[in-house]
């Protein structure tokens, strides 16, 4: 049986994407990227704040590092 694939919206695309340009300044920052990940997943609410509140992704890794 054929899984469907899920269409994600435009937003969530682009969230997701902001996402993964975080993951790379945390690793700039000197996280792993596994470290950076598994952050990324256990604060994903406040990274989606922050997004939202029209952060770019190096201010939010930054504030995630401070």
């Amino acid at each position: 049986m054929a899984k469907k694939k899920e269409e994600l919206d435009p937003e969530t695309l682009e969230l997701i994407n902001w996402c993964i340009e975080v993951e790379g300044f945390l690793v700039k920052g000197g996280a792993t990227q596994q470290e950076a990940q598994d952050h990324i997943e256990e604060q994903v609410e406040w990274f989606t704040d922050q997004f939202y509140d029209g952060l770019t992704p190096e201010e939010a890794a930054k504030e995630a590092l401070a």
